[in-house]
C-alpha cells in the first residue's frame, strides 16, 4: 500500500479512537459536589471563615500549659463573640483517670447569650464513658486515646459562645490541658441548629417505669446516646433485656428489641469489648453488673419538630433495679426546654457501690461445689441470684437442670472436723422447681422437700439434724422423687449449708 494511503488510514483510526475516548477524558465536571463520595474528597473544595483556637497554652510563653482547677472553683474555657463552628475539643486531665474528676466536674456550654446551658454534663461523661472511668476507644464524633479526650461533634452559634468547667470533687485538678479548634464567620444560615448534650440518672431505677435518656421539646434531630448501666442487686445483666421506647411530635415511633440490639450488637455483648465509628462497649464488668455502650444515630438522625421522649427499659418490663445515667447528644433550635437539675450533692455523682454480699453466718456456699459436682442428667451451673426478690448467701446459686423422677446430684459437703452435726439446708423455689430429697450413703436424710413456688423466692431454713460428718469432703446425694402439679419442671436451685455442731 503507498505511503499516503497508510498514512490516511491511521489518520482516519486515530479519528475515530479519538471520537470516542477523548470526550470521556476531557469531559468538564458540571456539579463537583455531586462527585464527592468521602469526607476527604471535600477537602479541595474552598473553606470559608476564619481559623481560631482557645487553649490552655501558657500567655507567659513557658511551658505551663494547663489550668489548675481547685475544689468548688468555676473556670472559663472559651468564650467568643460572633458566629463560629468548633470543630475539635481536646482535653487530658492530671491526676489521670481519676473517678471523682471524671464524674464531679462539670462541663457546661451556653450559646447565643442563652440562660441556661445547652451542655451540662460531668467531663468523663461527656466523652462517652461511664463510672468515671478512662476507657481507650475510637468512635466517629468521640473517643479516648492515650490518656487523650477528643471531641468532633460540630457546633454552631451565631451570636458568641462560652464554656466553663466546674470542679465539685474534693480533689484538686492538678493540671486541665485543652484546645478548641474553630472557625469564626461574619454569620452563619439560621436554620443551623445548637449542639446540645444532656445528662440523666436514675439510681435506683424506678419500677415498672422506662429510663428517659432524654425528653426535648422544639426542633431538632437526635443523634445518640452513651448509656450507663449498673445492677444495683446482683452481677447478672438482665437488665440487657430492656427495649428502647421512642416518642416523636406524640407519636410513638420505635420499639426496640433488647438493649444490647440497640447499641448494634447482641447476646448481652458476649464477645467483649470494642469499638466502631458508630456503636461500641467500653466497659463490661461482670464482677459489678456494669456496661458502659454508646450508639450514635449520625446515618439515621431522628428528626422532631415539636417534641421527643428517648426511653428505654430496665430490664424486661422494668424488672431490674439498676443505677442508670446516659449522656443525650441532639441538635436542636433555641430555646431548649429546662434540663433536669443536676444532684444537689456531689457524692450523688459518684458510681453506685453496692453493700457486700448478704451471707449466712459460716455458711458453705453451694457455688462453690461447682467443680466437683456430679451430675447423672442435666448441667450444673452457678446463678446470679441478685436481681430476684429476696435474699440468696453470695447473691448465687448452684442451679442444677434434671429433667426427670430418679436423676441425681452429687456433690462435697466439707467439714471442719469429725462429729455429728445439725445442718441447716437454703434452697430455693420457683415454678419449674421439682420435689428433691438428700441422701448420704444411700441412706435418706432428708425427705421430701417441695421446692414449687409461683415466683422465684429463697425455701427459707430446712433442718437436716443429727449427720455425722468426718473431716473434711461428705458425698451427698440430691435426688428428684417428683414434682409438684403446678409444677412445669425438675429443676433445682441449692443456695447454701450451714453446720453446727452438736
Amino acid at each position: 500500500m503507498p505511503f499516503r494511503y497508510q498514512l490516511g488510514a491511521f489518520l482516519l483510526a486515530w479519528s475515530l479512537l479519538a471520537t470516542r475516548f477523548m470526550p470521556v477524558a476531557h469531559a468538564q465536571i458540571r456539579n463537583p459536589v455531586a462527585e464527592l463520595t468521602s469526607p476527604l474528597s471535600g477537602l479541595m473544595l474552598p473553606h470559608q471563615g476564619e481559623t481560631m483556637h482557645e487553649g490552655s497554652w501558657d500567655r507567659k510563653g513557658g511551658n505551663a500549659d494547663m489550668r489548675a482547677v481547685e475544689p468548688g472553683q468555676t473556670i472559663p474555657l472559651f468564650d467568643h463573640k460572633g458566629a463560629g463552628i468548633v470543630h475539635r475539643f481536646w482535653v487530658t486531665i492530671a491526676p489521670r483517670s481519676e473517678m471523682t474528676i471524671h464524674r464531679q466536674a462539670i462541663l457546661r456550654m451556653y450559646w447565643d447569650n442563652e440562660p441556661t446551658p445547652s451542655v451540662e454534663v460531668p467531663v468523663g461523661d461527656f466523652f462517652g464513658v461511664g463510672f468515671g472511668e478512662q476507657k481507650d476507644y475510637t468512635s466517629l464524633p468521640l473517643n479516648e486515646m492515650s490518656g487523650g479526650y477528643n471531641c468532633y461533634w460540630p457546633m454552631p452559634f451565631h451570636k458568641s459562645a462560652h464554656w466553663t468547667l466546674t470542679n465539685l470533687s474534693k480533689r484538686r485538678i492538678d493540671a486541665f490541658y485543652y484546645n478548641i479548634d474553630y472557625t469564626a464567620y461574619k454569620s452563619l444560615p439560621k436554620n443551623l441548629k445548637h449542639f446540645h448534650a444532656q445528662w440523666r440518672r436514675e439510681n435506683p431505677t424506678r419500677p415498672h417505669q422506662n429510663y428517659t435518656i432524654l425528653d426535648a421539646t422544639g426542633d431538632g434531630h437526635f443523634v445518640g446516646t452513651a448509656l450507663f448501666m449498673q445492677n444495683r442487686r446482683g452481677r447478672d445483666f438482665g437488665f440487657l433485656e430492656g427495649d428502647e421506647m421512642i416518642y416523636v411530635d406524640g407519636r410513638f415511633a420505635v420499639n426496640g428489641t433488647g438493649t444490647e440490639d440497640y447499641f448494634s450488637s447482641g447476646w448481652y455483648f458476649d464477645r467483649g469489648l470494642y469499638s466502631a465509628p458508630y456503636h461500641g462497649v467500653t466497659i463490661l464488668d461482670t464482677q459489678r453488673g456494669r456496661v458502659s455502650a454508646y450508639r450514635w444515630h449520625i446515618e439515621d438522625a431522628m428528626p422532631f419538630h415539636k417534641h421527643i421522649q428517648v426511653t428505654i427499659e430496665h430490664g424486661h418490663a422494668n424488672d431490674h433495679e439498676a443505677d442508670y445515667s446516659s449522656v443525650a447528644y441532639f441538635y436542636q433550635s433555641e430555646p431548649h426546654a429546662p434540663y433536669p437539675p443536676l444532684p444537689t450533692n456531689p457524692d450523688d455523682f459518684l458510681p453506685y457501690t453496692p453493700p457486700p454480699p448478704f451471707k449466712y453466718q459460716g455458711a458453705v456456699e453451694a457455688e462453690s461445689f461447682l467443680g466437683a459436682a456430679q451430675s447423672s442428667n442435666g448441667p450444673v451451673m452457678v446463678q446470679e441470684m441478685g436481681s430476684f426478690n429476696g435474699h440468696w448467701s453470695g447473691e448465687q446459686q448452684l442451679f442444677w437442670n434434671p429433667t426427670k423422677v430418679g436423676d441425681t446430684l452429687n456433690f462435697n459437703l466439707p467439714a471442719p472436723a469429725d462429729g455429728t452435726y445439725d445442718i441447716t439446708a437454703y434452697f430455693t423455689k420457683a415454678r419449674d422447681y421439682g420435689n428433691v430429697a438428700i441422701f448420704q450413703d444411700g441412706r435418706e436424710i432428708l425427705p421430701l422437700v417441695n421446692l414449687y413456688d409461683p415466683n422465684v423466692v429463697p425455701s427459707g431454713p430446712v433442718a437436716i439434724n443429727n449427720v455425722t460428718l468426718k473431716q473434711g469432703n461428705n458425698k451427698l446425694t440430691m435426688k428428684i422423687i417428683g414434682k409438684d402439679p403446678r409444677s412445669t419442671g425438675y429443676f433445682a436451685g441449692i443456695d447454701a449449708f450451714v453446720l453446727k455442731p452438736r
